[in-house]
This record gives structure tokens, sequence and C-alpha cells, in this order.
């Protein structure tokens, strides 16, 4: 998080750390992982890491599961975009 940021946009960092929270057990579970990068105009920054990383599932994951979870959780956030290692 950038120590610049307000506090509606700390507030939904906040929201959409914890959406990941809950799915983080699921890829940590395949060997996988999921980090917060940035969220940029209701774009959330993910990058999936560990045996996500090539995975051909990634990207399903990454749209059906935690863009859907977030959307859900967080209405601010109308779309996910990967972000390579």
């Amino acid at each position: 998080m950038i120590g610049s940021q307000t506090i509606e946009q700390e507030a939904l960092w906040v929201r959409a750390e914890a959406v990941l929270e809950q799915i983080r057990p699921a890829i940590q579970g395949d060997g996988g992982d999921v980090e917060l990068v940035d969220i940029v105009d209701g774009v959330a920054q993910i990058r999936l890491a560990g045996a996500c990383v090539g995975c051909m599932h990634s990207m399903m994951t990454l749209q059906a599961g935690i863009e859907r979870m977030l959307r859900e959780a967080v209405p601010e956030i109308h779309s996910v975009e990967a972000m390579p290692y």
C-alpha cells in the first residue's frame, strides 16, 4: 500500500484484502498464492504466485473465482487484472 493513499482508498484496500484472505487458503492448498498489488480506477491488480505461475487454470481461477468474489464483496472493483511476477 502506498503511503499517500486516502482513507477511502485504504478502506477499499482493506476490504479487497479481506476477500483475498478468504480465497487464499484454497489457492495455497494447491501450492499457489495470491497477492493484491494495487487497485487502480476500479481494477484490482492481482499477482498469482507459486504453483499458479504457468498453471493452465490460473486465468480461470483469476476470472471465475477471484474476480467474481471481489466484485460481489467490493462493488467499487469492476474487474481484475493479472500482474506479472
